[in-house]
């Protein structure tokens, strides 16, 4: 009950910072508002640490506190003494990548033997789907709203992307089937370095120059390697590096933070000018893809718990690979926009689905289940 009280009376402080953000914007001082208004985020990210329902929200929180942080003072993240922040982000990007390779087995792509039709299903509609509604939402973007086509290239970008660990938390919590999202996550990922460069080239080569071949190299070293390198680690030192193993979603999640922070600092202007209807375009896109997700495996009658899987695998992108090509191609501050903004809202998307179908029963109806190596896996890595 104590700590209840404490917890309560953060969330009153966020209000508080909330309220003296908004006064002193009216009073005219903008950037001295930024502060107050950061305070407010981490004391509601705390806050909710203190309640069961809320507290999955706390991460997510935490990435507004610092894109906030970005917009009000970008000077002080993109560089310092001549170091430019930028630098890091592709580092950050292995490390992730790293820490999801430390969460997975090899046992995780025996998943196509046991349950190919969901695995192929759920691949192929996610590479099909979002870069489609990609392409379709960046030339609105232009038509529309006299996006460069550098902002629209973005969106296309992150369409591109295979999945990443988000997925597979947010699959957990739904009541989806994990061992299929995990082995969908796996696939997607592996075959990045291919089909990533060439939708591009497809899709987005009118807006921006595509070099494939740089493009496969950049997956290669950001995702590829380390994942295999996160991939022998697991198989030789499981479970005898228990610090380890509890560190790394910590790392993984603080370098999330940090490639948001960067991109958003270095994008700061792009951002404003297009910022709300970027936002609108990027969650469209989201939803989107749970919902023709979701659709896809009911019109090849799959189960209920397969059918939110393959939602959760077709909308949720890998922002930290898609930010990491667009620091590749030179044009971070502005085709690394959508990835950064994709990033930050499909964690409260996700979170808000996971709610919604957690409550709901799992209707099964006699199609194949997977079970597999992680399956009964009581909780999942949160690497995002």
């Amino acid at each position: 009950m104590k700590k209840r009280t404490i917890y309560k009376s953060i969330l009153v402080l966020a209000l508080l910072f909330l309220l003296v953000s908004i006064g002193v914007a009216f009073s005219g001082n903008v950037p001295g508002s930024g502060i107050f208004l950061v305070l407010a985020f981490l004391a509601l990210a705390t806050g909710f640490r203190g309640y069961d329902s809320l507290k999955g929200y706390s991460y997510t929180v935490m990435i507004f506190a610092a894109a906030v942080s970005a917009l009000f003072y970008p000077h002080l993240f993109v560089e310092w003494n001549g170091f430019k922040f930028a630098a890091l982000i592709i580092p950050l990007i292995q490390l992730i990548m790293f820490g999801m390779g430390t969460s997975m087995s090899f046992d995780d792509f025996v998943g196509v033997v046991k349950a190919p039709k969901g695995v192929f299903i759920g691949v192929v509609s996610h590479f099909i789907i979002m870069p489609l509604l990609g392409f379709s939402l960046a030339n609105a973007g232009m038509s529309f709203f006299n996006f460069s086509p550098e902002i629209a290239a973005g969106i296309i970008l992150i369409g591109c992307s295979p999945n990443g660990m988000a997925s597979n938390v947010i699959s957990y919590l739904a009541k989806a089937n994990l061992a299929l999202s995990i082995t969908i996550t796996a696939i997607s990922t592996m075959l990045a370095p291919l089909v990533t460069p060439l939708l591009m080239k497809l899709l987005a080569g009118q807006f921006v120059e595509i070099n494939v071949l740089h493009m496969m190299w950049d997956i290669l070293k950001m995702v590829i390697i380390p994942i295999g390198a996160g991939l022998l680690f697991n198989k030789l030192f499981s479970g005898k590096m228990k610090w380890f193993d509890a560190a790394m979603p910590f790392l993984s999640m603080f370098g999330i933070i940090g490639i948001i922070v960067i991109i958003t600092a270095a994008g700061r202007d792009s951002l404003l000018n297009v910022g709300l209807i970027l936002v609108v375009l990027v969650l469209v896109h989201n939803v989107c893809g749970y919902l023709l997700g979701y659709w896809s495996g009911r019109l090849f009658k799959m189960n209920e718990r397969d059918c939110r899987t393959i939602a959760i695998e077709v909308g949720m992108q890998n922002g930290g690979l898609a930010s990491g090509l667009a620091k590749g191609m030179g044009k971070i501050a502005t085709v690394g926009l959508a990835p950064v903004i994709f990033s930050s809202f499909m964690n409260i998307t996700g979170s808000l689905l996971a709610s919604y179908w957690h409550r709901k029963p799992v209707i099964e109806d006699g199609e194949e289940k997977f079970e597999g190596n992680n399956a009964d896996v009581s909780e999942p890595q949160k690497s995002l």
